[in-house]
């Protein structure tokens, strides 16, 4: 508002006044404040626009109630603003249990989700604009029904018990599960289609906040997180509002018992269909969920890798022990066959000292028949000679080993001289004495 400025002359000196000589300060003056005046504020205004425009009192705040109305609208013309349904207007406002509260204040969109403000708000506009004294004033036939709607849905949703139990049955806000069809267009379809449902169905859970379907990125612990949580989900809704009103005289105490037992029944079959529908509601999008089949494929992959290496592992050690077996067969098979050769051998190198013994013998034997049984050339010898010196040579040959047997045919080989092979036998004989194998006097020819 402008400021006016006023002029005013100074008042005239009264006679005899002398201030600049007997003027004396005994204080400051204040430093100043500008203030803004208004001659008398809006009733002024009031008065000057009724002059301005010819209007009586009556006319003036009927045409500013107008633009007040207006200009509400105006303002909350925005998230709370939606076109209002004929029939709606027309309903008969007994039946206030079956109407859509929300819509009735033009909350459609935002239902559950709506603030105390938004509410407060829709209701000003709604009766702004249906209320029974401006109708009259407007000269509209309208009945006050839809006002007393709009006056019990404010009750409703401005009391936190009503409205939880109202938003408990309130099927408007609910979001349909799409078709198995329409869920599997695309890979985005599921997620696009599914998660709103779930949004809505989490308004029901005493447990906050839910956790939410997620997209085709989410983790095998928070999927299986997601499914868990819904598997278990407690709910609050209760169905008291659609219960059946109970009598409220205290004369048919029976009839009141009796309503009320039926509401308890009805409530706890609706809360059992109710689970029975999420339940079937989430076991509808595990089914679909293409995540759930990736996990599992990469569960029976991880199990038919873990198979197949343990199966490695165990042919592993069985073929390492089949190995080890055969490893043990053939070195007892070789060592088997070594023995055998062995013992052959041995027998054969047996055989062959056995012959070679013989042989020996022979030899020995033979060299004292060449030498003529050590007598002298011509002279013969008779058969008691021939018996003590053969055993003389029996005697000899079983105190000696087969080698000494050998070295000693090997020196009478090729002597056929008797005195020479009597030497030998009696330097033989010597020897066996000193080493105790044979005693003095046991030779009976080949002796010393």
């Amino acid at each position: 508002m402008a400021t006016a400025q006023i002029s005013l002359p100074l008042p005239v000196l009264p006679e005899g006044w002398s201030a600049p000589n007997d003027f004396k300060a005994i204080g400051t003056l204040s430093t100043p404040n500008p203030r803004n005046l208004e001659p008398v504020g809006p009733h002024f205004l009031a008065h000057a626009r009724r002059k301005r425009h010819k209007r009586t009192f009556s006319e003036d705040e009927r045409i500013q109630a107008q633009e007040h109305v207006k200009k509400v609208e105006d303002d909350d013309s925005g998230d709370i603003s939606e076109p209002e349904d004929p029939l709606m207007l027309g309903r008969d406002a007994k039946d206030w249990k079956g109407q859509d509260h929300y819509a009735v204040l033009g909350l459609s969109k935002h239902r559950y989700r709506a603030t105390d403000s938004q509410i407060k708000r829709a209701h000003r506009k709604k009766v702004l604009r249906h209320h029974p004294d401006k109708r009259a004033a407007t000269g509209s036939s309208e009945d006050d029904s839809f006002f007393k709607c709009i006056q019990k849905a404010f009750e409703i949703l401005t009391d936190p018990v009503k409205r939880r139990q109202f938003d408990s049955v309130d099927e408007n806000a609910n979001v349909d599960p799409p078709s198995k069809k329409a869920a599997s267009k695309s890979p985005s379809a599921f997620y696009k289609l599914w998660g709103p449902v779930f949004e809505s169905e989490a308004r029901f859970s005493k447990v906050q906040p839910m956790p939410m379907l997620g997209n085709d990125k989410s983790t095998k612990e928070d999927v299986e997180a997601f499914y868990n949580a819904w598997f278990n989900f407690e709910s609050w809704r209760s169905f008291e509002y659609q219960d059946e009103d109970v009598p409220d005289d205290n004369e048919n105490r029976d009839q009141k018992r009796h309503v009320e037992r039926k509401n308890n029944n009805a409530r706890k079959k609706k809360k059992t269909e109710d689970t029975a529908r999420l339940r079937q509601l989430v076991d509808d999008c595990l089914a679909g969920d293409e995540r759930i089949k990736k996990f599992r494929k990469e569960a029976r992959a991880g199990k038919d890798k873990k198979r197949l290496e343990k199966e490695a592992e165990e042919n592993r050690i069985a073929e390492e022990a089949k190995k080890a077996k055969e490893e043990k067969e053939r070195l007892l098979k070789e060592k088997e066959e070594a023995e055998k050769v062995e013992k052959a051998e041995g027998k054969k190198a047996k055989e062959a000292a056995k012959n070679a013994a013989k042989k020996n013998k022979r030899v020995l034997k033979g060299s004292v028949k060449d030498a003529n049984y050590l007598l002298p050339q011509g002279e013969e010898a008779g058969a008691k000679r021939i018996d003590e010196i053969l055993g003389d040579v029996e005697a000899v040959t079983g105190k000696i080993d087969n080698e000494e047997l050998a070295a000693l045919a090997g020196k009478l080989s090729g002597l056929k001289v008797a005195e020479k092979v009597g030497e030998v036998w009696k330097e033989e004989v010597k020897r066996l004495e000193r080493e105790g194998k044979l005693k003095g006097g046991d030779m009976k020819i080949l002796g010393p």
